[in-house]
């Protein structure tokens, strides 16, 4: 085979995976990590046996020798072969001689180190694909570090891999371009959250213990065994005690990338084990915090994301509900919960009248844009299905037609001046379809939240855009309620976050007379429809602390006796927030859950697949904790075959 025709094979071998130099994240981890000069070059190959990394070379290092280091990522006959590593792809050369033979049984994915020369690619055969796609490197001399067994899956992002295998081969799934780009654009924002919040505003960086006690209220804990008899430690759900306790402590800026634990079973957007940027200041509002949380982003935002714009934008938890059925609004898109009760005032209809009779009786409806063109008679059969399966509630659809009549079981029951109403208030427009539910304010929101969300993702899967997925935007949800009736027991209250969290001033004096009415001074910030901060302003007296844990909460006071003694000490009005670290890397990484984010996740049930874990622990090993299993009889027989 010709060397020039061996050239013209390789570049035809190149083009399988064009779409992957295509993506998103193989763009974003050449372009950030492209070098301008050779003062970058020597960041990523000082202290190790590489001159440079496989994606910084070009043009101006024709003639230069050069030692790289890395993975091979395709191999063609023995004549050429594609290197990678982290920051990108270097096509090389295999001269006809030793080298050859070093190289030619190679597997794909064997570790090499080459050394040759940077040379220009034949007039015709450059790769515009390639950031390195100009030059291409002949071997001189080349070592097989490590060869490599055949793998479970290609490591090429255009390759579908189920995500249970990525997890059980996350060291494989780690050399992807996708995974590369997530976890070192996590490292960069957390980079710059530091510099920020540290370097320009005086924060302390404070490690908190792991091992902890019991917390009242909030999420299920981890527990851990102790060698003293049926005594235990807990895995924090957060700091939060202690970063109240650095502000006694006069530390009054303290900041952390804390690891928190919460069991709280499978679900989809949440990881037993998490990381949250954690802040709290002494001598702070509310709007002091929001203002430095807006500073925070606008910092560390990575630049190929576009700017964002300070202030966020606000609105109350009533407002949110009563607008978006939700207290975390996806604002990138209308179909605004809307009020048609005074329509359907005097509307002859059971259910109807059944509803706006009541105290806190509405009725409301979405508008569905289109929907009689994208949507089909399956597809509302769906949605009230959802409505009644998880809302127990009734929802019925009218649609607008062409001629301006609203097709509906419903339109017979109203008047032509009855159906005017209704059309201007929702501003229905032909092909569109209304989504109505009557009933109790806050369930009635929730179901018609819960179905605009429906309904744009049946949407979009129709091929129109709603939520523009480059668009973020942020939002402040503020005048939360303080506390919660309890499901199981609605005469009893909850706290609605934690039971540290002061009232709004306005409210101070309700506390003690209706506690049930008192609005908090806790804020959340949302982005495109997820939560990814919360926080308060906390109580700082430890009588008013005592009163809510004892009498409004109905908790033993005696559980966080040292802090009700700390905030006797002196203690400093203060507040904070935390940031969901994941769930901001997953929004901005455009990934498609927060496990993409994460260098070593567990999976939806809790469990990581790699290291098949939580494992069982013998009965020797559990006998200095005092703790024997009380093993389900179906395992306790297997366990004795």
């Amino acid at each position: 085979m010709s060397f020039c025709h061996g050239l013209r094979l390789l570049y035809s071998q190149l083009s399988l995976f064009s779409k992957e130099l295509n993506r998103p994240w193989y763009r974003y981890v050449s372009n950030s990590l492209a070098l301008s000069s050779e003062k970058r070059a020597s960041d990523f190959s000082s202290f190790v046996a590489r001159t440079n990394t496989c994606g910084e070379l070009s043009s101006a290092h024709v003639g230069q020798e050069v030692t790289l280091c890395g993975w091979i990522q395709y191999q063609r006959q023995g004549l050429f072969l594609v290197l990678r590593d982290f920051q990108g792809l270097t096509q090389i050369i295999i001269p006809q001689d030793e080298v050859r033979t070093v190289l030619y049984d190679a597997p794909v994915e064997s570790v090499v180190r080459v050394t040759g020369t940077v040379i220009s690619r034949p007039p015709g055969q450059k790769n515009p694909r390639m950031p390195t796609g100009d030059i291409e490197v002949k071997v001189k001399t080349a070592e097989v570090l490590n060869s490599c067994k055949k793998l479970p899956f290609e490591i090429k992002d255009f390759i579908k891999k189920s995500e249970a295998l990525r997890m059980q081969y996350r060291y494989l799934d780690l050399r992807s371009f996708q995974m590369q780009h997530n976890l070192r654009l996590r490292s960069q924002m957390v980079m710059k959250m530091r510099e920020y919040l540290c370097n320009l505003h005086g924060f302390v960086d404070v490690e908190t213990p792991t091992l902890f006690k019991r917390t009242p209220g909030g999420a299920k804990e981890f527990v851990v065994p102790s060698r003293l008899p049926g005594r235990f430690y807990c895995l924090p759900q957060s700091p939060q005690q202690f970063k109240q306790l650095l502000m006694v402590g006069g530390l009054d800026r303290y900041f952390q990338v804390a690891r928190c634990y919460r069991d709280e079973g499978s679900k989809p957007d949440r990881q037993p084990e998490f990381t949250q940027i954690d802040i709290e200041m002494s001598f702070v509002n509310q709007a002091g915090i929001q203002r430095l949380i807006e500073g925070l982003l606008q910092y560390s935002w990575p630049n190929e994301r576009g700017l964002i714009t300070t202030p966020f934008p606000s609105m109350s938890y009533a407002e949110a509900l009563a607008k978006y059925g939700t207290d975390k609004p996806d604002t990138r898109f209308g179909m605004k919960i809307i009020d048609v009760s005074d329509v359907f005032r005097n509307v002859e209809i059971g259910f109807v009248q059944n509803a706006v009779v009541k105290p806190q009786g509405s009725v409301k409806a979405i508008c569905v844009p289109q929907g009689a063109t994208h949507l089909q008679k399956k597809d509302f059969e769906s949605l009230k299905e959802s409505a009644k399966s998880q809302f127990n509630q009734e929802v019925l659809h009218l649609i607008l037609k062409p001629d301006e009549s609203l097709k509906s079981p419903l339109s017979k029951f109203l008047s032509e001046e009855q159906q005017s109403e209704l059309i201007q208030a929702l501003k229905v427009q032909a092909d569109d379809v209304v989504l109505l539910a009557a009933g109790e304010h806050e369930k009635v929101c929730s179901v018609l939240g819960n179905m605009r969300l429906e309904s744009a993702n049946l949407l979009e899967s129709r091929g129109l855009v709603l939520r523009d997925p480059t668009a973020f935007h942020f939002l402040w949800v503020v005048d939360f309620p303080l506390f919660l009736p309890k499901e199981e027991n609605p005469a009893e209250l909850e706290s609605a976050h934690h039971p540290f969290t002061a009232p709004h001033p306005s409210d101070t004096s309700l506390i003690y007379s209706e506690p049930a009415k008192v609005r908090s001074q806790h804020y959340d910030l949302v982005l495109n429809g997820s939560e990814i901060g919360g926080g308060s302003i906390r109580i700082h007296n430890a009588e008013l602390q005592r009163f809510v844990l004892e009498t409004v909460l109905k908790e033993d006071p005696e559980l966080l006796s040292h802090l009700l003694e700390a905030l006797k000490c002196g203690a400093p009005p203060h507040g904070g927030i935390a940031l969901g670290l994941d769930r901001l890397i997953c929004l901005v990484a455009g990934a498609p859950s927060i496990r993409d984010v994460i260098a070593f996740p567990k999976s939806f049930k809790g469990r990581d697949l790699m290291s098949n874990t939580p494992d069982y622990i013998t009965p020797e090993e559990l006998e200095p904790y005092h703790i024997q299993v009380a093993w389900p009889a179906s395992e306790a027989e297997a366990n004795k075959n």
